[in-house]
């Protein structure tokens, strides 16, 4: 039975509904992970849980411990992930309380522990590894989770280009124009180099990406962090409920884990 992981972040760093089990505090070659994994139950299915940036929040998403996380959730038993991302939205038909099911990434991100394959002091690789990137999220994740938001009713698109950003700051608005040129559709500070390293440890990836405010330039108001956690207030609901179709709809899962949320 496939073991699916749920690691939350911003708007997630607790699961309201979840009965916890075990906590597992894992060590690993990279350090601690951001807190220790939840194992329990949720909506009817045991699940792993791990809070990304720390409960309470605390670690920026430039500091997060990326590699120990998806490392402890491989030790804990994870066989696929969910990453639930909390977005800014530059295409027009993504404005904040839309999901974005992403089929594409690129990455701005730099300084960060990004790979497995390196020697991190402790001798010298046997052989280089290069891993296919084409594409990053799994395919059959990605339709599961297209599924469960047309069953709920939910605003969302098919499509999509994750544009992951350095943080913790929030972009420019020039910034936002170029990203746009590129192709980018929404913007986070998380969701690399997680899909990464999910590929590297040969570990299902998808992510459910949740606009939680218009991107730089893209609006005539202010961002501010009030009106981005009303949009998660309301979100979140909505991202369970998503969650719940999808453990459902797969009568022999046993067991779930990745969850990230986060800009």
């Amino acid at each position: 039975m496939t073991v699916y992981a749920i690691i939350g972040g911003t708007g997630l760093t607790q699961l309201d509904g979840l009965h916890i089990d075990t906590e597992l505090h894992i060590d690993t070659p990279y350090g601690a992970p951001s807190a220790p994994i939840l194992r329990g139950h949720f909506a009817g299915r045991e699940v792993l849980f791990l809070a990304r940036h720390g409960h309470p929040h605390r670690i920026p998403p430039h500091q997060v411990n990326y590699r120990a996380n998806l490392w402890a959730l491989k030790q804990a038993g994870a066989e696929a992930i969910v990453a639930v991302n909390a977005v800014g939205g530059i295409h027009a038909e993504m404005p904040a309380g839309h999901f974005c099911v992403p089929e594409q990434i690129i990455d701005y991100t730099y300084g960060r522990e990004h790979t497995f394959f390196q020697a991190d002091g402790q001798g010298e690789l046997e052989h280089v590894t290069h891993i296919d990137f084409s594409y990053p999220y799994a395919a059959e994740l990605r339709s599961q989770l297209l599924a469960a938001l047309q069953a709920s009713g939910c605003s969302y698109s098919d499509f999509g280009v994750y544009g992951c950003t350095q943080g913790p700051r929030l972009e420019t608005a020039a910034e936002i124009v170029r990203m746009q040129r590129d192709g980018c559709d929404i913007v986070g500070m998380t969701g690399m180099p997680e899909a990464a390293l999910a590929r590297e440890l040969e570990l299902p990836y998808a992510c459910l990406a949740l606009v939680v405010n218009p991107a730089a330039g893209k609006s005539s108001e202010l961002i501010t962090m009030a009106d981005i956690e009303r949009v998660l207030g309301a979100g979140m609901d909505q991202v369970k409920a998503t969650l719940a179709r999808v453990f459902f709809s797969n009568k022999k899962t046993a067991l779930i884990g990745g969850f990230f949320i986060g800009r």
